[in-house]
């Protein structure tokens, strides 16, 4: 197994059990540390390497390859040539070195999305979780110049939003989370807002539209990863429970029951599940969900929306075949394609173990689908892939899998971790802001008082932000972005050096070439070769020459 509890070589540890992503299967926000993505918010590109250099050597643990999984695909090298090179760059030894490599990304259709690095969140959206740690996520994503969504029932859960005639008329939690990321963009990533079927009756494509215009993207969804059913939160007051019961949410239990409230009256019940509806239900064909899409699509264009993207969970086969399809024929801007095994901040924990199909099978026929268009000729959406991905290797290969189609990885959980991580340490360095930006620390613990305690050597990228921003400007941004960035930074020079070993310099010259199977069951499952067989004609010349 690659991902142990333990890593000795980079001196980390799982608080739980490891994930294939290499995060804990369960990821709290008071943690002390400290796994791969916990400390790379500090340290950053340091954790690349082993550490202590001079008195170590080591050797990998990763041999041993079972199984069909992102893990059992590795990435190839080659000792000549170099591909991609941009600007006034040669093909001389002094240009092709790792940090010339080009991480710049975009997509879309007539309007592209620019990003500095193929990298975009998961949605963040009514779970408390993500409100609690917005200004980090938000104001870290824009100054990294990556996208970051605003996952469903933002609007629907907020106790201060008005609903009038059964259409959103305020929405403060809404314009709190787009105005935070607006507020450092500079043209680089971009928001989207999500909308599930309760968003969709509140008016909230609307509200977004005569507000905020072509600033943000659109996003439907039709599901995701990690649960086969509509989005949840749980809450512990039963007046809010019934506030959102009144909003038209299912709560379970039911609030409104009499026996279900004296049950809470005696703690016999101490917390309300909110859940969303299930869309399509009142579809019973594939023509039939194309015509719906096809009018909802049709519909946010006429309200102004230049860019719309689709989000599409694990289903089977069809449905992935119906989400790239329709989302080509529509000329969407975006498709991010999440596979079992990414991450919630709830979801019934059975149906996230045993629902759907995992990320690397999911991914291999997206890739297959988007090339039985374009082989006809037709233009495909372009993709994102999402579900389980953590490390700088888990992008290249995601991005290598679906070439040329996927122009981001989306990550959710591993963008969350040094948001918490930086508000628990801004929080215990200046306890009057704890409880404003959710800090469960009363003082450094030992995983981060080793590495300094104060921001300037807490961070490995203090001042590359202070560089980016001014010494003014840099009293105002959360610790929690501040540890955004660094973790970015990590994962983006871990990627430029994967691609340099691969000799290529920018994104789109990443190709399915670039990886091989490690094991014959993922090359049957992928279409990837297996490692022995790549270029083994080649070599064949080579030696019979």
């Amino acid at each position: 197994m690659r991902f142990d509890k333990r890593n000795d070589v980079l001196g980390t540890v799982n608080r739980g059990n490891a994930a294939e992503s290499s995060l804990c299967t369960l990821c709290r926000a008071d943690c002390e540390g400290k796994c791969e993505t916990w400390l790379s918010g500090l340290v950053g590109r340091k954790l690349l390497y082993p550490r202590d250099f001079g008195l170590v050597t080591a050797g990998a643990n990763n041999t041993t390859h079972v199984g069909v999984s992102y893990n059992a695909l590795r990435i190839q090298g080659y000792a000549y040539g170099a591909h991609g090179l941009n600007g006034n760059l040669s093909n001389d030894p002094d240009d092709c070195i790792f940090p010339n490599v080009d991480l710049t990304t975009e997509f879309g259709n007539e309007v592209k999305t620019k990003a500095r690095i193929p990298l975009m969140t998961g949605a963040l959206g009514s779970t408390f979780i993500a409100a609690k740690y917005w200004d980090s996520f938000a104001v870290g994503g824009a100054l990294v110049g990556m996208p970051i969504v605003i996952g469903e029932n933002v609007v629907g859960v907020d106790r201060e939003s008005e609903i009038n005639n059964g259409k959103i008329t305020r929405a403060p939690e809404l314009d709190r989370r787009i105005d935070t990321y607006l507020r450092y963009y500079d043209g680089y990533g971009g928001i989207f807002v999500q909308l599930n079927v309760e968003d969709t009756r509140n008016g909230v494509a609307e509200y977004v539209a005569d507000k905020y215009g072509d600033k943000c993207i659109i996003e439907l969804k039709w599901g995701q990863g990690a649960k086969d059913i509509g989005g949840e939160i749980q809450v512990t007051s039963i007046d809010y429970a019934l506030f959102l019961k009144k909003r038209g949410y299912v709560v379970d239990p039911n609030p409104e029951l009499p026996e279900v409230q004296e049950a809470f009256e005696n703690g016999a019940i101490k917390s309300f599940a909110r859940h969303s509806r299930l869309g399509g239900t009142n579809l019973s064909s594939v023509d039939l969900v194309r015509e719906d899409f096809m009018k909802s699509v049709d519909y946010l264009r006429s309200l102004g929306f230049k860019r719309i993207s689709l989000k599409t969970g694990s289903y089977g086969m069809e449905e992935l075949a119906m989400a790239i399809k329709f989302a080509s024929d529509a000329q969407l801007d975006l498709l991010t394609i999440d596979g079992s095994g990414g991450g919630t901040g709830m979801s019934p924990w059975n149906m996230m173990q045993s629902w759907g199909v995992p990320s690397i099978n999911l991914h291999a026929k997206a890739y297959e689908y988007a090339s039985i268009l374009a082989a006809k000729g037709q233009s495909v959406v372009d993709l994102s892939f999402a579900g389980g991905f953590a490390l700088e290797d888990s992008i290249f290969k995601a991005l290598a899998l679906g070439a040329p189609y996927t122009k981001m990885v989306c990550m959710g959980r591993a963008v969350m971790v040094p948001g918490y991580l930086g508000a628990n340490i801004e929080g215990a360095l200046h306890p009057e802001r704890r409880d404003e930006i959710s800090g469960n620390w009363d003082k450094l613990p030992k995983t981060v008082a080793d590495i300094g305690t104060q921001p300037e050597e807490i961070f490995a990228s203090y001042f590359d932000i202070q560089k980016k921003i001014g010494k003014d400007e840099m009293k105002k941004i959360p610790y929690g972005a501040m540890a955004l960035w660094t973790m970015a930074d990590k994962l983006a020079c871990g990627l430029q050096q994967l691609m340099a070993g691969a000799r290529k310099f920018s994104l789109n010259q990443v190709t399915r070439s670039d990886i091989f199977a490690a094991n014959r069951e993922t090359e049957r499952e992928t279409g990837i070769a297996h490692c022995s067989d790549v270029n083994d004609a080649f070599a064949k010349k080579i030696l019979n020459g």
